[in-house]
């Protein structure tokens, strides 16, 4: 039996959470900013009806945007995280094995359900709503790729129902012959400039491509995507995605800073951050790099960067052995009468806890760490993020933290801020 995939994907999904406690704002254009209020990092579709750009900058049409009756948020992180874990509740209640993928999409694994597949995938849509307020797309196909196409097809003609089922030989090969290069999951637009230069403009052209090319010009990465396309099964249900070989965290300034204190204390966040992304894939680091910049908009005279490698004791995971090696590296590079915009870290050389040798010369490392970065991470994860957290950093509000003038209210985790009805 051949497995069938369905890839569900929220509809412009920061917005769209906006929008939930907002029921007025159903139809009015909406942006969601990145950190600081920068750029454009989400749209919904009446946004980009208006022509505005992914990436533009916030205070280049901020006048826009106002003119065109267009809503502006700051990133509601913790507004999506909630959403998003009620959404991906809402999809496994009605299928049994679903893969989450990212905060807004999820795999799921329709092999052998009984039923019309569109029937299907319009009752998890329907579902989704009814439960969340969350509008979706859902693909359909014999393989993720396909099924990652299907879904661009969902949410790109609202005549779908956005629901697309390529099970169907004959709709696969008419969406293929009409989809750009560029929409294929994997391709994005720089290598579509390089397959366009052969020719290869549709998911048709790259389906029926060379393979020997494709894999001695791209790689067996693309290959593989080519072969997808055919509708042979190359990447499967919870397969593990390649671990990251580098973990960065960095983020500008909320407002410039030349007091040393308040970025060692961002640092201390931003390591901590990276210690448990390097925790959650079970890896450790050896060296990490510390770099310190301001803007790159002010005069020469007034603008420094610099970075620092260091070599940490043992490979470790600890964010308090980190903390302390970043703060002892930010003294070396800091230096007084800068405005600084910017601090950042960057873990390298990692290597897996599990298949890990100590070195019986290395310092060893502290007792009962590992428990304890268990516990700290548990607890994060139960409480909130930053609930335990190194003595460094304090809590809100101070002047590091990024910009966020927009922000909605926390509508998931303060009673005082739900919307009151009558």
């Amino acid at each position: 039996m051949r497995r069938v995939y369905a890839l569900i994907d929220c509809n412009s999904f920061y917005c769209s959470c906006e929008r939930i406690f907002r029921p007025e704002l159903a139809t009015t254009p909406i942006v969601v900013l990145s950190n600081n209020d920068g750029c454009v990092i989400a749209r919904t579709r009446e946004a980009k009806a208006l022509g505005i750009a992914m990436g533009a900058a916030f205070f280049e049409i901020r006048e826009q945007l106002r003119k065109s009756g267009v809503m502006a948020f700051s990133s509601n992180y913790a507004l999506y995280a909630d959403v998003s874990n009620k959404v991906m509740r809402c999809i496994h209640s009605c299928l049994p094995d679903i893969e989450v993928y990212s905060i807004d999409e999820s795999w799921a694994d329709l092999t052998g359900m009984q039923g019309d597949l569109t029937a299907i995938g319009k009752d998890i849509k329907d579902r989704v709503w009814s439960e969340c307020a969350m509008p979706v797309g859902v693909g359909i196909g014999h393989t993720k790729t396909l099924a990652k196409l299907a879904n661009y097809a969902a949410k790109k003609w609202q005549k779908t129902g956005g629901v697309v089922d390529l099970t169907d030989p004959v709709r696969r090969d008419k969406l293929l012959r009409i989809a750009p290069v560029e929409e294929v999951w994997g391709v994005g637009r720089r290598l579509n400039q390089s397959l366009e230069a052969l020719g290869i403009r549709t998911a048709w052209d790259l389906a029926n491509a060379d393979l020997t090319m494709i894999r001695k010009t791209f790689g067996r990465v693309l290959e593989r995507t080519a072969r997808e396309l055919r509708g042979e099964e190359w990447i499967r249900m919870h397969q593990s995605p390649d671990l990251k070989k580098e973990i960065c965290s960095a983020k500008s300034f909320g407002t410039k800073l030349k007091q040393i204190e308040p970025i060692r204390e961002a640092l201390a966040s931003y390591v901590a951050r990276a210690a448990e992304k390097l925790r959650e894939q079970g890896s450790l680091a050896e060296e990490m790099i510390i770099n310190l910049q301001t803007s790159g908009f002010v005069e020469d005279r007034q603008r420094y960067f610099n970075s620092v490698r260091c070599v940490l004791p043992h490979p470790t995971n600890d964010t308090m052995l980190m903390t302390q090696a970043a703060n002892q590296a930010l003294s070396r590079i800091f230096r007084k009468g800068y405005a600084y915009s910017k601090v950042g870290i960057l873990l390298t050389n990692l290597v897996q806890a599990d298949g890990y040798t100590p070195d019986l010369f290395a310092e060893p490392p502290r007792k009962n760490v590992e428990r304890l970065m268990e516990t700290i991470d548990v607890l994060n994860q139960r409480f909130g993020r930053g609930v335990v957290r190194v003595g460094t950093i304090w809590p809100g509000g101070r002047a590091w933290e990024v910009k966020r003038e927009l922000l909605s209210p926390a509508y998931t985790s303060n009673w005082g801020a739900l919307p009151r009805a009558g």
